[in-house]
């Protein structure tokens, strides 16, 4: 470990696709029930953490839904009758899931990944400003508020949202991009709690490209960010 700034150093290629090849990547075609997602979650955070399974990336859409946080306040929450409301137990507050939105539930053993919460959390959002970048989209970070967003001039919309959950240093829940969604679904609740700005969508911004399209890039940027340049990406092999 490099004491001066507290990162891991650079390893040689083959140790990244070493690490590469050791995530699963599993896509569901169909729309995923959201107590099926949770389900599935738990085990498999369990499952990592016993030293069972792989760590996972997973890429899927829901049915129509909202989701609460553990900091949702119900004054967030303006049409409840609207869609099926779940608590969700990861960070953060309201957000809508549905069609058209890609969805990346990411499983990672963070204590070989330095043991960073925080700087988990950057590297989602890095990985999304990443795939953005590959449509020429400027994706930003603010730091009072959690996720991406798009300065679009006249306002900012929020493009991709990031929730956490992490049980015994296995992450889950992970972060959702706008590709097609029905924008007008967010209107049941204030987004994240922030009233004072918008959401925005890939097809929103004038590039209709399509869901396997997104996972192509979603790919490609997890290698770039995660096993390259984030904080957690520099990863030590275990001893055989």
């Amino acid at each position: 470990m490099d004491q001066g700034s507290g990162k891991y150093c650079c390893f040689a290629r083959n140790c990244y696709i070493a690490f590469m090849q050791e995530i699963e990547w599993k896509i569901s075609d169909d729309l995923v029930p959201y107590e099926e997602a949770l389900a599935l979650m738990e085990a498999r955070v369990a499952a990592i953490r016993e030293g069972t399974a792989r760590e996972l990336v997973w890429l899927l859409e829901h049915p129509p839904l909202y989701t609460a946080g553990t900091s949702a306040d119900t004054a967030d929450l303006k049409d409840p009758e609207r869609f099926p409301v779940y608590n969700a137990g990861r960070g953060g507050q309201y957000t809508y899931h549905g069609p058209g939105q890609r969805i990346a539930y990411v499983m990672l053993d963070l204590k070989k990944r330095g043991a960073d919460i925080r700087a988990y959390v950057q590297d989602l959002e890095d990985w999304v400003i990443d795939v953005l970048a590959q449509y020429q989209i400027k994706g930003e970070k603010r730091c009072e508020r959690v996720g991406v967003w798009v300065d679009r001039g006249f306002r900012e919309d929020k493009i991709a949202a990031i929730g956490v959950r992490v049980r015994r240093w296995v992450s889950f829940h992970g972060i959702s991009i706008n590709v097609d969604p029905d924008l007008s679904h967010y209107e049941g609740i204030v987004p994240c709690g922030i009233a004072e700005h918008g959401v925005t969508s890939l097809v929103d911004l004038g590039l209709p490209v399509s869901m396997a399209e997104v996972d192509t890039e979603l790919k490609a940027a997890f290698e770039r960010v995660f096993l390259k340049d984030g904080d957690l990406g520099k990863l030590v092999p275990e001893a055989a």
